[in-house]
């Protein structure tokens, strides 16, 4: 029977450890993580899978710490599987799969490698992105890739709407690739690292809103990082105006200032009038983390403009 270790969280580690354990893969041990009691969890729990099939699961500091080394090494796997593991893994674990160390990355490889490819797509205004299986080595998301899928990005989708496509474009991938693997078939392809970048981790403060940029990169990023994500702001009026979702609307037909918000039109709400004159529709505000409807706008900042950072 061929035999992995696996490496794994999130959505993506539960449905790709579920297409492992359906194809008959011994699963002796998984590595995963602890919950964050700072984070929101609004995905599915890699732990609770492992407790419902009965497979060992821990959750080090360090995965390449030399007890987790030894531990791995005693089991001597056939390969190693990472699904959305957030560690990198060492040469010196990298070394221990007889047949090989193989990660799920949420792009279309060579793009987006690095950290949060799925939110990285939709600010960079992509029309596409999707799953690659690749090879693991020591230059993060640059091995040999196995499979990829691609899914389309729509204009209006949230970054939580992409992760779902992504997911599944995962599943299906390992699905489809898992065999070939096995059997010793699969035939894996070298990328070209110059045709792609790589990209770091974010924070919430980077949600903030550069009123200075075209309407179409603000819809991007508020897009990218909408609920389940920390979302995109901009602090006025001795408070924190979230902005949930946006809708562009065109080029503005009003005389109101580029860089401001407006309150007009029984269907639209509050507008915002942005840097190249285009406007975008705020479909769902917070203030102070409280929702904030058109009348509550205008209540607390008038009908506008209410001027935001100079453009």
């Amino acid at each position: 029977m061929t035999s992995a270790v696996v490496f794994a969280y999130h959505d993506v580690g539960v449905r790709c450890l579920s297409v492992l354990l359906a194809h008959g893969v011994d699963v002796p041990l998984v590595l995963t993580h602890e919950d964050s009691p700072g984070e929101y969890i609004w995905f599915d729990s890699v732990a609770a899978l492992c407790a419902r099939h009965g497979i060992p699961t821990i959750t080090p500091d360090d995965p390449n710490s030399p007890d987790v080394t030894g531990r791995i090494r005693s089991i001597g796997p056939d390969f190693f599987f990472s699904f959305y593991y957030r560690k990198m893994l060492g040469r010196d674990l990298l070394v221990l799969p007889r047949r090989g160390a193989f990660n799920m990355h949420g792009s279309l490889l060579p793009k987006f490698r690095g950290r949060v490819p799925v939110n990285w797509a939709v600010i960079k205004g992509e029309r596409e992105t999707g799953a690659s299986l690749h090879e693991m080595v020591d230059k993060p998301d640059a091995g040999r890739l196995v499979d990829q899928m691609a899914v389309p990005i729509l204009p209006d989708d949230l970054a939580s709407d992409v992760f779902r496509k992504v997911t599944v474009a995962a599943e299906i991938v390992l699905d489809r690739s898992l065999p070939r693997l096995i059997n010793g078939t699969a035939e894996l392809r070298h990328q070209n690292l110059t045709e792609g970048s790589y990209f770091g981790g974010r924070k919430p403060e980077d949600g903030r809103i550069d009123w200075t940029r075209p309407a179409a990169e603000i819809h991007n990023l508020v897009r990218a990082v909408a609920p389940p994500y920390p979302g995109a702001f901009t602090d006025i009026g001795g408070g924190r105006l979230t902005l949930n979702r946006t809708v562009r609307t065109g080029m503005s037909t009003t005389d109101a200032p580029r860089g401001c918000l407006v309150a007009s039109g029984e269907s639209v709400g509050v507008t915002a009038v942005c840097a190249d004159g285009e406007t975008l529709a705020l479909a769902d505000l917070l203030f102070n983390g409280e929702p904030l409807s058109k009348t509550g706008f205008t209540q607390r900042f008038g009908a506008g403009p209410l001027l935001l950072n100079k453009v």
